[in-house]
């Protein structure tokens, strides 16, 4: 099936009346294309900078458009859709798409990733994909964590140093679930993952399906900093490893409760830390009573190892 890509150019004042009307005229699947919209998306979004896509912000520049997408053969649409933009009195372009089965193409942007000496990350359609390394088997979905982020590859390398059989594992902001699986396919006994966002909790226990490990596994939704039951049932346990793979402002954070969930000999992993706010997060893990012991680099990412 073949698509056309329709481009109407507006304005930063004008675009809020063009997604206006065209929503009113029955196109509702429009993708925004604007920089004061990216702004207020950041502004209300400021624990999560670390991760803004630099280039997306470059490109968003002084722009201000729609997009939207019809069949190349829908000619009422297209009517319909050119009385409106000369309506709404701005200018159109349509470019044709080549036929391409887009149902199946957003794949492509999921090969399988290798991590490490001896992990590599596979989507689900490739879980039977021939390998010799130790497989995370994901389904990539919204939620963060598809091992292609160097903070997510630097846990993963560690984990392949530290974990041992049978260790004992809590993942904070798990996500997708993907530390707490390798750190279960890595020889783990078991591990708990906890998230603020109830989506991650479905899609982690889905992750871990995959990877046949349900019963070694518990995703959880809470946060640990506000959620005094949650605090005191997760900290009576004893764990041999502790995963924290968020940004930097969130780190430092919890950087105060951290210690509650440590033994003696338990190793933190911290990571999702922009080189820029390295020494704001070990003075933080160091002023909680932690020490560190190594400081792993990818990029312009940081990964903080510590312990008592």
């Amino acid at each position: 099936m073949a698509w056309l890509e329709i481009t109407v150019e507006t304005t930063p004042r004008q675009i809020g009346a063009a997604v206006a009307g065209l929503t009113a005229r029955g196109f509702s699947d429009l993708v925004i294309e604007d920089q004061g919209e990216f702004e207020t998306f950041l502004e209300e979004n400021r624990a999560y900078w670390d991760y803004i896509d630099e280039n997306l912000q470059q490109q968003l520049q002084g722009l201000s458009r729609v997009k939207l997408y019809l069949e190349d053969d829908d000619r009422a649409g297209m009517e319909r859709l050119e009385a409106a933009v000369k309506e709404l009195g701005l200018p159109m372009t349509v470019q044709p798409l080549p036929d391409t089965d887009w149902s199946e193409s957003w794949k492509d942007s999921y090969p399988p990733q290798e991590v490490g000496k001896n992990l590599v990350v596979l989507p689900c359609w490739l879980a039977q994909e021939p390998t010799d390394r130790t497989r995370v088997i994901l389904d990539p979905g919204l939620t963060f964590g598809t091992g292609a982020h160097p903070s997510t590859q630097m846990v993963m390398e560690t984990m392949e140093e530290v974990v041992r059989p049978g260790y004992r594992c809590l993942d904070l902001g798990s996500g997708s679930g993907i530390l707490s699986i390798t750190a279960l396919a890595l020889g783990a006994g078991s591990a708990v993952g906890v998230d603020i966002d109830p989506k991650a909790e479905d899609i982690a226990r889905e992750n871990a399906a995959y990877n046949g490990i349900t019963d070694a596994f518990t995703a959880l939704t809470g946060n640990v900093t506000e959620d005094k039951a949650l605090m005191e049932s997760l900290s009576a346990g004893s764990y041999d490893l502790v995963l924290v793979n968020i940004v930097a402002d969130v780190i430092i954070g919890l950087a105060p409760i951290l210690p509650d969930f440590l033994g003696e000999n338990t190793t933190l992993i911290c990571s999702g830390i922009l080189d820029t706010r390295l020494e704001d997060v070990k003075k933080t893990l160091t002023e909680a009573g932690l020490r560190i012991t190594q400081v792993k680099a990818k990029e312009d990412w940081r990964c903080v190892v510590a312990g008592w």
